[in-house]
C-alpha cells in the first residue's frame, strides 16, 4: 500500500489562500490522510523532489506577484539551472485564488501550474482559478474542484480496507492541546514590547519595538476625516530603508474588546496556560510566548476583529448545544447558504466578535484549545513610509488616515491598526509599537538628472514625500509634484514643507482641491 501523505502548500497575503489549505487539510484528516499544511517559504523547496502527492493553494498580489510568504520559493523554482525531470515522480494540483477585475488573474496559480508541468510533474486536475468577483466568492471554483480533486486522489491512494470517511459529523481534534498552568505560576511579561538588542535585521518573527515620537493630527479639526503624521525612533534597530518602502506594523485589539471576549467565552484573562501540539510534527504559533496568559493571546494573536470566514462558522456548529444556533451554523457553513452568510457577515463587516454575541449559546461552550483553529492570527499592517532617512536619521514617518465609516450596523466600523495607533499617546509615557521594513515596489531612478514626476492625492502622497526629502538631500532638483485633496484649507497635508521646497527651487508644484472651486 502506497505511504498516504499529502502536502499542502499555501502562498497567502491576506489570509484566504491559507484559510483555504486548512480546510484541505481537514478534508484530508477526513479521508485518513497524514497530512501537513505549510506556508511556501517555511517548507524546505529542495525536499520537493522526493514528494509524491502535494496540492498547491496560491493568492495572486498587486500586478501578478506571488505573496510575500512564497517569493522565496518561486525565485527557486524559476531556477533555468533546475532539470526538466526532476518533478517526474509528483502527482500535483493548483488551487489558484485571485480577482478578476486586475488585468493577471490568478497569474501566480497559471504560472506555478505550468511550471511544475514543465519540470515533469503529474497534474491531477487543471488549475482552479478562484474569482473574488463571482457572486459567491471563490467557493463557486473551488467547492466543485474539491469534489473532483478527492475523486482523482482517492483513485490513487484507496482507503485501507475497513476504514471509512470520517463523517461531516464528527469534530476534528484541534491543532493544539491547551494546558492551564497552576494559578500562582509567575506571568510572563509581554515580551513582544521590550525594546532588545537586535540579534538580526527586524522581521516578522522578530519585529523592533519602536518607540512613538509624535502623533499629529495633520487634517483640520473640521474636517471630516482624521489623519496622522506619525514618527517612530528606531536608533540601534539596524532598520534601513530608501523611498518607496515599506513598514509593517503589528497591531492590537482593544482592551476593551478584549475584555468583551472573554467575558463571553468565560475565560480568565490573567490564566497563565502553554500550548502542546496534537499531532507530532506540528510547529507552535511563533509569535506566541510560551507559557502565555489568556489575555496576551487575546490582545496580540486572535484576530477578533476581522470579518469570519465560512470555516469559522463551520468549525464554530460542532460545539453549539443549542439547535436553532447550531442550524443557522451549519447553514452558514454549507454552499447554499453563501449569500446569507455574505448578507450576515461581508456586507455589513460584521466582525468575528459581533458573531460570537449573536450565537450566545454557542460561544460560551467553545472550548479554549480550539480557539486557534477558530480565529486567524493578527496580520500585520504595510504602510508607506512618508521621510527619508537622509532628513530624519533614525525616524520612520507614515501618513494614516483612520479608518472609520458606517454599514447597516448600528456601530461604526473601525480600522484595527488605525484605531489603535490612533489611540496611542507618546506624552503619556514610552510608548511601543513592533514594527519592521521590507522592499516596496516603486522604484526611483539611479541618475541624479533624471527628472521625476509624482502623482500623489490623499495619503497616497507619503512615499513621494519620502522620495522628494531623499532626492533634495541629495540636490536633485526635478521634482514635480501633483498633489489632490478636498480643500486646501483642510487636508492639503504638509503644506508648508511643499511651499518652502518651492521657493527653494527645489519642487515644481501643480495641486487640485476639488471642493474648493
Amino acid at each position: 500500500m502506497a505511504e498516504r501523505k499529502l502536502l499542502l502548500l499555501f502562498g497567502s497575503q491576506t489570509g484566504t489562500a491559507q484559510d483555504t489549505a486548512e480546510r484541505i487539510g481537514r478534508e484530508a484528516k477526513r479521508r485518513h490522510f497524514q497530512c501537513r499544511v505549510e506556508a511556501l517559504d517555511s517548507y524546505d523547496v529542495a525536499n520537493l523532489i522526493n514528494e509524491l502527492l502535494v496540492v498547491f493553494v496560491c493568492a495572486t498580489t498587486g500586478q501578478g506577484d506571488p505573496p510575500d510568504n512564497m517569493k522565496m520559493f518561486w525565485r527557486f523554482l524559476f531556477r533555468k539551472n533546475l532539470p526538466p525531470g526532476s518533478l517526474c515522480q509528483l502527482d500535483y494540483a493548483v488551487l489558484g485564488l485571485g480577482d478578476s477585475s486586475y488585468p493577471k488573474f490568478n497569474f501566480v496559480a497559471k504560472k506555478l501550474h505550468k511550471r511544475v508541468l514543465q519540470l515533469g510533474g503529474n497534474p491531477l486536475l487543471p488549475v482552479a482559478l478562484g474569482d473574488d468577483q463571482h457572486d459567491l466568492g471563490p467557493d463557486a471554483v473551488v467547492d466543485p474542484w474539491l469534489l473532483a480533486l478527492w475523486d482523482k486522489i482517492l483513485a490513487l491512494y484507496p482507503l485501507s480496507p475497513g476504514l471509512e470517511i470520517i463523517s461531516p459529523d464528527v469534530r476534528l481534534p484541534p491543532k493544539y492541546t491547551l494546558h492551564y498552568l497552576a494559578e500562582d505560576c509567575p506571568h510572563p511579561d509581554g515580551g513582544l514590547l521590550q525594546p532588545t538588542a537586535p540579534r538580526t535585521v527586524p522581521s516578522e518573527l522578530h519585529p523592533f519595538a519602536a518607540r512613538m515620537v509624535s502623533n499629529q493630527r495633520v487634517t483640520a479639526e473640521s474636517h471630516f476625516q482624521d489623519v496622522r503624521l506619525i514618527e517612530f525612533d528606531v536608533t540601534g534597530s539596524g532598520i534601513t530603508f530608501s523611498a518607496g518602502d515599506i513598514v509593517m506594523i503589528q497591531p492590537q485589539n482593544c482592551p476593551e474588546d478584549v475584555q468583551q471576549f472573554c467575558q463571553l467565552l468565560r475565560l480568565d484573562p490573567d490564566r497563565c496556560f502553554v500550548l502542546k501540539p496534537t499531532e507530532p510534527g506540528t510547529s507552535l504559533p511563533a509569535l506566541l510566548p510560551q507559557p502565555c496568559t489568556i489575555r496576551h493571546l487575546v490582545t496580540h494573536y486572535l484576530d477578533i476583529s476581522c470579518v469570519p470566514r465560512r470555516s469559522f462558522f463551520e468549525l464554530l456548529s460542532y460545539f453549539s448545544t443549542n439547535e436553532l444556533e447550531r442550524e443557522k451554523l451549519q447553514e452558514f457553513s454549507s454552499a447554499q447558504g453563501q449569500e446569507e452568510l455574505y448578507s450576515y457577515c461581508n456586507r455589513p463587516r460584521r466582525t468575528t466578535l459581533e458573531a460570537l454575541w449573536d450565537f450566545p449559546h454557542t460561544t460560551c461552550a467553545i472550548p479554549p484549545e480550539y480557539l486557534l483553529d477558530l480565529i486567524p492570527r493578527i496580520r500585520p499592517r504595510a504602510f508607506s513610509i512618508a521621510s527619508s532617512l537622509l532628513a530624519h536619521p533614525d525616524r520612520i514617518q507614515i501618513l494614516m488616515a483612520i479608518v472609520r465609516y458606517k454599514t447597516r450596523l448600528s456601530k461604526p466600523r473601525r480600522g484595527l491598526c488605525s484605531t489603535w495607533l490612533a489611540s496611542l499617546n507618546p506624552e503619556q509615557g514610552d510608548v511601543r509599537v513592533p514594527l519592521w521594513v521590507k522592499k516596496g515596489g516603486m522604484k526611483f531612478p539611479a541618475d541624479p538628472d533624471t527628472p521625476v514626476i509624482m502623482v500623489g492625492p490623499g495619503t497616497g502622497v507619503a512615499p513621494f514625500r519620502a522620495a522628494i526629502q531623499e532626492r533634495v538631500a541629495q540636490g536633485h532638483r526635478g521634482n514635480c509634484l501633483f498633489f489632490g485633496c478636498r480643500q486646501k484649507s483642510k487636508d492639503f497635508y504638509c503644506q508648508a514643507e511643499w511651499e518652502e521646497l518651492v521657493t527653494k527651487g527645489f519642487l515644481t508644484l501643480f495641486t487640485a482641491f476639488s471642493r474648493d472651486q
